[in-house]
C-alpha cells in the first residue's frame, strides 16, 4: 500500500484506539491512584514492547539515546500521569476534546523552536483554538460544579508535551525505525514506572477485587492503548509530518464521546460549541 493511503488507515486506527484510551482510564480509575494507574501503564507497555522488539535496541546509535529518553520522558512519561490526575476530577470526553489542542501546540512549537513558519490562517486558527479552549473550560465549570475544572490545564500541557516529542522524533529520530524508538522509549521508562509503582501502595491493595478488574482495564491501555499504538504513531510520523500525525486528535473526541455517552457522560450545548470551535482552530492551524 502506499504511504499516502497508508497515513490514512494508520490515522484511522489510531484514532479508535486513543479514543478508546480516556474510557479506559476513567474504568482504571475506579480501583487505582492516578499514580498507580500511569505507572501500570507504563510497565505493561515496556514488557509488551521489550518481548517484541528488544532485537531493534541495537539499531539505535550511542548519540540518539538522549533523545530516546528525552521523547520518551516528554511523549508518554509525564502525559500517562497527568491524564490519570486530571481525569479523576473532568469527564472523559472532556479530556479528550482538550487534548485535540496537540496539533495546534505542535504547529507553534514547530514554528517557534523547530524553524517552521507560521502562515496568517495558522495564526487565526491559535486564537480560535483559545477561544474554545476557554468556552470549553469556563462553561464546564459553571454547569459541573462538581467537578474541578482547574485539572483541565494538566490536559492542556500534556498536549504541549505531546506537539514537543512529535516534532523531536521528526527532527531527530526519523531515521530510526518505529519499533526501535519505542522500544528504547519505554525501556528508558520502566526502572522510574517500577519506583512509582512501589511507592504508590499497590502491593498493598492488589488483592482488593476492584483494583484487579481495574488493572486488567489498564492492561488494555498499556499493550494495544500506548505499546501498539506508540508503534504505529512513529510510522505516521515518518511517512508523513508531525502535524498529519497529531491531526489524528481531530478524531479522537469522536471516538471517546461515543465512549463518554454509554457510560452517561454529556457536554452542553456550549461546551458543543466549544469543541467545535476547538476543532476549527485546530483545522486552521494545521492547513498548509
Amino acid at each position: 500500500m502506499k504511504s499516502k493511503q497508508l497515513k490514512w488507515v494508520y490515522l484511522i486506527a489510531l484514532a479508535f484506539v486513543w479514543g478508546s484510551s480516556f474510557i479506559l482510564i476513567k474504568r482504571g480509575l475506579v480501583g487505582l491512584t492516578p499514580m498507580q494507574l500511569g505507572s501500570l501503564r507504563i510497565i505493561f507497555a515496556a514488557i509488551f514492547l521489550l518481548i517484541i522488539g528488544f532485537k531493534s535496541l541495537s539499531k539505535i546509535p550511542l548519540h540518539q539515546w538522549k533523545y530516546i529518553a528525552l521523547t520518551a520522558t516528554l511523549g508518554t512519561f509525564i502525559p500517562a500521569f497527568l491524564f490519570s490526575i486530571a481525569q479523576t476530577q473532568i469527564d472523559s470526553s472532556v479530556s479528550a476534546i482538550l487534548n485535540s489542542l496537540t496539533p495546534l501546540n505542535t504547529m507553534i512549537l514547530g514554528a517557534l523552536a523547530f524553524g517552521l513558519c507560521f502562515k496568517r490562517s495558522q495564526v487565526f486558527g491559535v486564537i480560535i483554538g483559545l477561544i474554545g479552549t476557554f468556552l470549553l473550560i469556563i462553561n464546564g465549570a459553571i454547569h459541573h460544579p462538581e467537578q474541578n475544572y482547574y485539572y483541565a490545564i494538566l490536559v492542556i500541557i500534556a498536549s504541549v508535551c505531546y506537539a514537543t516529542n512529535v516534532n523531536l522524533i521528526k527532527k531527530y529520530l526519523s531515521d530510526l525505525s518505529p519499533l526501535s524508538i519505542t522500544t528504547g522509549n519505554f525501556l528508558v521508562l520502566l526502572f522510574p514506572a517500577l519506583i512509582v509503582l512501589f511507592f504508590s501502595g499497590f502491593f498493598e491493595v492488589i488483592s482488593v477485587e476492584s483494583v484487579q478488574q481495574s488493572v486488567l482495564y489498564i492492561m488494555i491501555l498499556g499493550v494495544v492503548g500506548t505499546g501498539i499504538a506508540n508503534i504505529i504513531f512513529f510510522k505516521t510520523i515518518q511517512i508523513s509530518s508531525p502535524v498529519f500525525a497529531t491531526s489524528v486528535t481531530y478524531l479522537i473526541p469522536v471516538v471517546a464521546f461515543s465512549w463518554g455517552l454509554l457510560d452517561n457522560e454529556m457536554l452542553t450545548p456550549v461546551q458543543f460549541l466549544g469543541a467545535f470551535i476547538i476543532l476549527i482552530g485546530v483545522y486552521l492551524s494545521a492547513k498548509k
